[in-house]
């Protein structure tokens, strides 16, 4: 009579309640957003704003100096052939912002020097208020 009551408790006894959570939809649906916050996030780039020219320029009649700045493959700044440090540099591209007839800056980097030396360059122009800069050399990026 024992294994008829045994048999017959195992037959009557419900299910175990399971207590878990189902978390596979709440991961899809996390990875779903994150994959729509990814593609809305917009790239960032490290580059520095330049004010292009729009139209034809009107033509000179006085033909402006051209003032050479090279950067070296040691990040050594040359003004003109002559090595120059920061301050120098901000010194004389302030007296050069200061003429009559605005000079040329023709920027020359070497292809080894450091990106963040040539783009305080730029950035000192800009903050000056040297507008005619042209970047010289470029083909050595190319190989």
């Amino acid at each position: 009579m024992n294994k008829k009551r045994s048999s017959r408790r195992s037959r009557i006894s419900t299910p175990e309640v399971m207590l878990d959570v189902n978390t596979t939809p709440l991961i899809d649906v996390m990875l779903v957003l994150l994959v729509m916050l990814i593609i809305t996030i917009p790239i960032q780039l490290h580059a520095v704003n330049l004010e292009m020219p729009v139209g034809t320029p009107p033509a000179q009649l006085i033909k402006p100096q051209i003032i050479q700045i090279d950067i070296d493959s040691n990040n050594v700044v040359f003004w003109q052939g002559q090595s120059v440090s920061a301050e120098q540099l901000n010194l004389k591209m302030s007296e050069a912002s200061q003429m009559a007839v605005q000079p040329e800056i023709h920027l020359r980097p070497n292809k080894n020097c450091q990106y963040s030396i040539f783009a305080n360059i730029l950035a000192s122009t800009k903050r000056i208020g040297l507008n005619k800069i042209a970047v010289i050399g470029s083909e050595q990026f190319l190989q």
